[in-house]
């Protein structure tokens, strides 16, 4: 920009007239007495008059072309892995303390009708070996805002159950989702709430921690629903893993597998472990050492894993 230029603005123009004779004679006379330093005066006036200028009419530099800080939601750490559902913030877990709280999280509803719906909906032959059909199921009286709807839940356990890392992996069993056309299906996935978990002719509550069971007398899978919305400490943030856990482990008892511990320090914690409580053995040991618990099933051994999902986590 050329000096002394406003952006945008009229160039300044110098205006002067010659000095009347007697006025240069004055001059002269000071000069003699003053010297050089009379002579640059109207040198600094000039370089102070264009500085005053230059400032005055130079914009303060803009702050417009700074975004303002942006805000990131909590929540928006990790991207939800089905739409309407929070995940659980993404923070370190001592998979070694008291892991068997339910985590903070979205709201869900407590109490339902204590009866089930089956979700519409069938789907293929999944693997080979022996057939166990199943229905998908979700008790009445249940917000579907805590679970995205019954279409979003079917679509999670059929998607989970027909995996190649799932029951199917071996070749022994294969798995078909049905409808209500099928009248006696070998076992029901149940989405349930808490209160309907804890009745006796249910999941019972010894444990006094959230939790999902298979109840054989009813041959029903019972999903508890705060733990479909909230997961489980030892997942973390990981909330879709843990839901795929959450289903192969109460399908896995409805197809006659109980309960086990850690098989050595470090390693995938088997799926029958019981993750929603913890992955370290002496804890959850501890937790079943209570009338009702599954007293005997998990050893003392200071074993601690990592969280796993899967059967069989290599597809095979």
């Amino acid at each position: 920009m050329p000096q002394g230029e406003d952006r945008g603005g009229e160039p300044l123009r110098a205006s002067w007239k010659p000095l009347p004779e007697r006025e240069l004679v004055r001059g002269k006379g000071l000069l003699r007495a003053y010297g050089p330093r009379v002579s640059a005066v109207p040198v600094l006036l000039v370089l102070t008059v264009l500085v005053v200028v230059n400032t005055a009419t130079t914009p303060a530099p803009s702050t417009a072309a700074q975004p303002p800080p942006r805000e990131v939601p909590a929540a928006a750490q990790e991207a939800p892995a089905e739409p309407g559902v929070a995940e659980n913030p993404a923070k370190p877990v001592d998979v070694t303390a008291a892991t068997a709280e339910l985590p903070a999280g979205g709201p869900f509803t407590q109490t339902g009708q204590g009866q089930w719906h089956v979700v519409p909906g069938s789907g293929p032959k999944i693997g080979t070996g022996r057939l166990h059909r199943y229905t998908v199921e979700v008790e009445n009286g249940i917000d579907p805002a805590a679970y995205a709807g019954d279409d979003s839940f079917a679509t999670a356990v059929q998607g989970f159950l027909s995996d190649a890392k799932s029951w199917t992996a071996d070749g022994k069993i294969a798995l078909q989702r049905v409808d209500s056309s099928v009248p006696d299906p070998d076992f029901r996935v149940s989405l349930t709430t808490p209160d309907t978990t804890h009745r006796a002719d249910a999941c019972g509550f010894s444990i006094k921690h959230e939790a999902s069971c298979y109840r054989r007398s009813m041959h029903r899978v019972l999903i508890n629903l705060s733990r479909w919305v909230r997961g489980a400490k030892a997942y973390g943030a990981n909330l879709t893993a843990y839901r795929e856990y959450a289903i192969n482990h109460e399908v896995g008892h409805a197809l006659g597998h109980s309960h086990v511990g850690c098989a050595g320090t470090g390693e995938p914690a088997p799926v029958m472990m019981q993750q929603t409580f913890g992955v370290a053995d002496d804890y959850v040991a501890g937790l079943n050492n209570v009338p009702g618990g599954d007293q005997g099933a998990i050893p003392v051994d200071h074993r601690v894993c990592v969280t796993n999902p899967w059967p069989f986590p290599q597809g095979h």
